[in-house]
């Protein structure tokens, strides 16, 4: 499974299908439909959140990168922080599960490391690190997860935040890691998209330039209030 999964993404584009409170497009039927326009344009993978899988998994046939975001007062890490929600993700029918592999405090005291091997022994399910320094991304490799993804650059105190894609971080966790390495964070240009493969990426995942109208929207009102 893990071996299918990862190769079939290889070399493609992962579409983020993710809403947040507020959109109108905030209901699982939306996300599926946008799941399923995504796999039609050519895309290889859906990342997704809880409660959207399970609408995702009956309307798209694409392999499903699955998180969940729970946040938890006291504490910074919000994707999939405990192995009950990797659990939660896996029974909706997820073929891998992503988590934040920062080494920062986690809800149930749990580290990132007991919770990926918990996932593969248990859920027998490949695991995604997402990180945001090479350090965490060599610790992550470490700890036995399959990919590692760039996510979270930008999203923790202690890493750059821009408004394009980190490219150093991206060039220095491929250089540092055997694991696949997969680009996330940023990415709004099909340009973008063929650089970071050519860089070495194993994959892309691209969220808001897709699937985030009122994202798309303010990119063009503000370019053109300029």
């Amino acid at each position: 499974m893990a071996v299918d999964v990862i190769e079939q993404i290889k070399g493609g584009l992962v579409v983020s299908c993710q809403s947040e409170e507020g959109s109108p497009f905030h209901h699982p039927d939306f996300m599926a439909r946008f799941a399923r326009c995504a796999e039609m344009g050519g895309a290889v993978g859906i990342r997704a959140k809880e409660p959207d899988i399970r609408a995702i998994k009956q309307m798209c046939s694409l392999p499903v990168l699955g998180i969940d975001k729970v946040y938890f007062e006291g504490f910074e890490v919000y994707i999939t922080p405990r192995f009950e929600d990797a659990q939660r993700i896996a029974a909706a029918g997820a073929e891998l599960i992503a988590l934040d592999a920062t080494p920062r405090p986690r809800p149930g005291g749990d580290t990132a490391e007991e919770i990926i091997r918990r996932i593969k022994d248990e859920l027998r399910l490949p695991v995604m690190a997402d990180i945001s320094t090479v350090e965490e991304a060599a610790a992550a490799e470490e700890m036995g997860a399959d990919l590692v993804a760039t996510t979270l650059s930008g999203y923790t105190d202690y890493s750059p935040r821009g408004d394009e894609p980190d490219w150093d971080l991206l060039e220095a966790v491929i250089g540092a890691v055997k694991v696949p390495v997969v680009a996330e964070g940023g990415f709004t240009t099909p340009a973008e998209a063929r650089r970071a493969l050519d860089m070495g990426a194993w994959a892309l995942v691209v969220g808001s330039a897709i699937t985030r109208p009122i994202d798309i929207t303010k990119r063009f009102v503000s370019a053109m209030s300029r």
